[in-house]
């Protein structure tokens, strides 16, 4: 595994595309092919950015705890790994550690508590309840020390040039411009619980948002801004898309969450050689 692939594995999310990256990487771009930004608007653990490594980026997402650790590590990678590191290793400091008020830490702390939860809890979720509070049960520290030192250091160092930004992706898709390129990986299994919730922050991800989403994509397309998709290859999904390129993903998340299947029901939608008007 490259510098680059090693790196965008900092973060376990659900539905991450870390391990489909080779196949995404002959549909998407090269930094040398693209002339304006790289945008993503569903950021989540960022392994299609991180792998590409684009010279000029808008990265967003409505996790704010998300985007907040990423602002932390693009400033000081080093101080979030040497606060990671003082955590202590049982179920109950985990408890504890997850239930502090994250108002009463630094940007820093709280950057470095969040990486902590993410890497000890159970098989990577994402989940918070109601108020907003992260949720999920304690996983072990099997996973806690395959972070390292030179993880964040890389993040931080990738993320220098990159533009931050808490947000819902409507006004993030219209800010793209004719040179700019967007990729999207929105929540997407309908009927899936967990995997519905663990990415869109203190509400479902509904069908009338992926409608919404479409409308924008459509919008991007008359604009000439061009996009790459994953999504469910549900065929109320797949619908909004009749008109744009459609290729299935060989293989990706399936039905049980965290594991991958040769058969993943997604697929990749992208407006290049497209039908559209």
């Amino acid at each position: 595994m490259n510098a680059t692939s090693q790196s965008s594995a900092f973060l376990r999310y659900p539905g991450g595309k870390r391990r489909m990256l080779a196949f995404l990487s002959e549909h998407l771009p090269s930094p040398s092919e693209l002339r304006g930004k790289f945008i993503e608007p569903f950021v989540g653990g960022g392994a299609v950015y991180f792998h590409l490594q684009p010279k000029r980026a808008l990265l967003a997402d409505l996790n704010l705890e998300l985007i907040d650790l990423y602002r932390a590590l693009q400033t000081s990678p080093e101080r979030v790994w040497a606060i990671y590191r003082t955590f202590p290793t049982t179920k109950k400091a985990y408890k504890k550690i997850r239930d502090w008020d994250d108002r009463l830490l630094t940007p820093l702390q709280n950057a470095a508590r969040l990486l902590y939860l993410n890497r000890t809890c159970f098989k990577g979720m994402w989940r918070h309840n109601l108020d907003g509070k992260f949720n999920v049960g304690y996983g072990g520290q099997s996973r806690r020390w395959c972070l390292q030192r030179k993880d964040l250091l890389f993040a931080g160092s990738s993320l220098k040039s990159a533009k931050l930004a808490c947000s819902d992706f409507q006004p993030v898709i219209a800010h793209a411009q004719p040179d700019d390129f967007l990729f999207l990986d929105p929540p997407y299994r309908p009927g899936e619980r967990e995997q519905i919730h663990d990415h869109y922050i203190g509400r479902r991800f509904s069908f009338q948002d992926h409608c919404r989403l479409a409308e924008c994509l459509v919008a991007a397309h008359k604009r000439r801004v061009g996009w790459a998709l994953t999504i469910s290859n549900h065929s109320d999904i797949v619908r909004l898309y009749r008109n744009f390129s459609i290729t299935p993903i060989p293989r990706g998340t399936g039905a049980q969450i965290g594991a991958i299947a040769a058969r993943s029901g997604e697929v990749l939608i992208t407006n290049s050689r497209s039908k559209a008007k």
